[in-house]
């Protein structure tokens, strides 16, 4: 423990980054899964659902337990982002975070494990930066996971998923085809 207090300086940039900005990396890394068009990219389809449903949870967590952010409640909080004070429990970034990466980390076991390493930075981050206790964290986390793993189970086996999964890919193949295929013109013989 005194090895971290004594790189604190050190770690505070990359913390930082990470509690801010990890975000839009994973923003970007669902689009890319999103638009390659394999047979597992619609596993954001279950990435979507568990984080809304982990948020809900999430909300009804909040309304039965609240407290607000370290730095609000606790002298001698390293403050390092800008947050308004509010309920901190449980974490949305971890929420968010964790219905996403342990979904994928279902579907891509093998490498999939650095989802879950993202995911508890993440959280670890949050805490670090003074925005969260780490019951917000460990209680986002443990909501997330108990429903990714539900989701995971009980998603695809529902025949309507499957319909709106076909409904959105004839859509999708439609706008791929009318806008990125070239109108033909019909050459008139002379």
């Amino acid at each position: 423990m005194l090895v971290v207090y004594a790189l604190r300086p050190y770690l505070n940039p990359m913390m930082i980054f990470i509690a801010e900005y990890a975000v839009f990396f994973l923003a970007i890394a669902v689009m890319v899964i999103w638009f390659t068009r394999n047979s597992k990219n619609r596993m954001m389809v279950l990435c979507g659902a568990s984080f809304v449903l982990s948020e809900i949870l999430g909300k009804i967590a909040g309304k039965i337990h609240s407290n607000n952010q370290p730095f609000a409640e606790l002298a001698n909080v390293n403050k390092l982002i800008d947050k308004a004070v509010d309920n901190s429990f449980p974490s949305d970034h971890t929420i968010l975070f964790f219905s996403f990466c342990i979904t994928i980390w279902m579907f891509k076991r093998g490498w999939g494990f650095l989802w879950i390493v993202l995911a508890s930075l993440v959280g670890v981050a949050r805490i670090w930066v003074g925005v969260h206790f780490p019951g917000d964290v460990i209680v986002g986390a443990i909501i997330s996971i108990i429903t990714a793993s539900i989701v995971y189970q009980v998603v695809p086996r529902l025949s309507i998923t499957h319909k709106l999964l076909g409904i959105y890919e004839k859509s999708e193949q439609f706008l791929i085809t009318s806008v990125l295929k070239p109108k033909e013109t019909k050459s008139k013989d002379i």
